[in-house]
């Protein structure tokens, strides 16, 4: 233990010696590392992020629409299919008997530029139809004001939710947004409420958007057709599987399929969707890890380069200290500890910008979520000393087999 002390004093006193070169091979090392904390620390933002918004939802939902990805399917070319009308939709929740409360959606634009006065929005926000049950579907509050009625939901008149972010740049905070007309569009509605300020990953869209009754949305949409998706929240988890079942024999009567049609929509769980980005933030795991082990491969090679070069340079001294007692073991310990202090104080700088640069990534998705990975830090820190003992080694054993008198010779 004594002697592993003095061979890290001696490698700190060699790293003030040659400050530039050490400071150069630390910065090399912490790019790896930086790749590697930084990129997985947004990763885990983001999957946090997410991770709450469907927690909201719950797992007793599902949402019933239609597949239009495109591309082959069994070797044939998938068709396109015919989006879910709103008289289907209205039918399948008329006819839906299960406990349950179910929610039609359609979705009008995400580029919307919202109006009041004088003032607007950037062309970033995104206009919704929704029904009474929408909210209550998705988890979101009203912080101000009321949720949009049936009736109004029905009949399509011009009333509108708003985001916390479109309230804030249209009224600022000194101005009650409820009953002021907003344009979106050309078109006019009244504000009757300011959504709670979701923040996250499902607050980066329920902060920027507009929510409109649906009869009114669908007169926005000019150059398509519009098109439709219904949510069902089951009331007793235990009857998901049933009324999935139930839901799915109503809407092919509604879309008229017969026995032995494939269906040409799509029902799907939360907990699925949950399940697939899940298995994609493993694949964004992964590719982070390989792209900095490629980087840390790179860094390896550098630092090895440069002990090399730090051995030549120390050949003199090499010699002294062989001469006066030092042992071939002593020689490749000293040279091994100074290549794995230079990659831990590399990896530190490297773990401090890669939590700087993954939550700079959250703050702008506009996540409210700070991640310390402290799982990916040890690992990264772990990797340090790894290529720390790989970059040392071949240095380390070319120093210690340097004869004491060929060294002192050395010029």
């Amino acid at each position: 233990m004594v002697n592993i002390k003095e061979d890290i004093k001696e490698s700190l006193r060699s790293i003030k010696a040659n400050m530039l070169r050490s400071v150069l091979t630390a910065l090399i090392v912490s790019i790896g590392i930086t790749a590697l904390v930084g990129i997985l620390t947004a990763v885990e933002g983001i999957k946090s992020s997410v991770t709450e918004g469907f927690s909201g939802i719950g797992t007793n939902t599902f949402t019933v629409t239609i597949d239009n990805r495109g591309g082959r399917q069994g070797g044939r070319e998938r068709k396109e299919q015919t989006p879910i009308k709103l008289n289907q939709a209205r039918s399948f929740k008329q006819r839906f008997n299960y406990p349950a409360t179910v929610s039609i959606i359609s979705s009008i634009t995400g580029i919307a530029e919202v109006k009041y006065g004088s003032k607007k929005t950037n062309p970033n926000i995104r206009v919704t139809g929704i029904d009474e049950n929408y909210l209550v579907n998705e988890g979101i509050e009203v912080s101000l004001g009321r949720n949009i009625s049936s009736y109004e939901a029905q009949q399509g008149s011009k009333v509108a939710l708003i985001g916390k972010s479109v309230a804030t740049t249209l009224f600022g905070e000194n101005i009650n947004p409820l009953d002021k007309e907003i344009g979106i569009s050309g078109n006019r509605f009244q504000v009757v409420g300011v959504l709670e300020k979701e923040g996250g990953m499902q607050g980066g869209g329920a902060d920027r958007q507009v929510l409109l009754p649906l009869a009114s949305a669908v007169l926005m949409i000019r150059n398509r057709e519009p098109a439709f998706e219904i949510t069902v929240n089951v009331n007793n988890p235990d009857e998901l599987d049933p009324a999935i079942a139930e839901a799915t024999g109503i809407m092919r009567r509604l879309r008229n399929l017969q026995p032995g049609q494939e269906n040409d929509f799509v029902v799907e769980r939360s907990e699925e969707a949950l399940k697939n980005f899940n298995e994609t933030i493993g694949i964004m795991r992964v590719a982070a890890f390989v792209v900095s082990l490629v980087t840390l491969f790179g860094c390896s090679i550098a630092l090895m380069n440069i002990m090399m070069v730090s051995v030549t340079e120390r050949t003199r001294e090499i010699g002294l200290r062989k001469a006066v007692g030092a042992t071939p073991k002593r020689i490749r310990r000293q040279f091994l500890v100074e290549a794995i202090v230079i990659c831990l104080l590399g990896g530190a700088l490297g773990v401090l910008f890669g939590i700087m640069f993954g939550n700079g990534v959250s703050i702008l998705l506009k996540l409210d979520t700070f991640v310390m990975p402290w799982v990916w830090i040890f690992v990264g820190l772990t990797l340090c000393v790894l290529v720390g003992l790989l970059s040392g080694l071949i240095p380390a054993i070319r120093a210690a087999r340097l004869d004491p008198i060929d060294s002192l010779r050395y010029e």
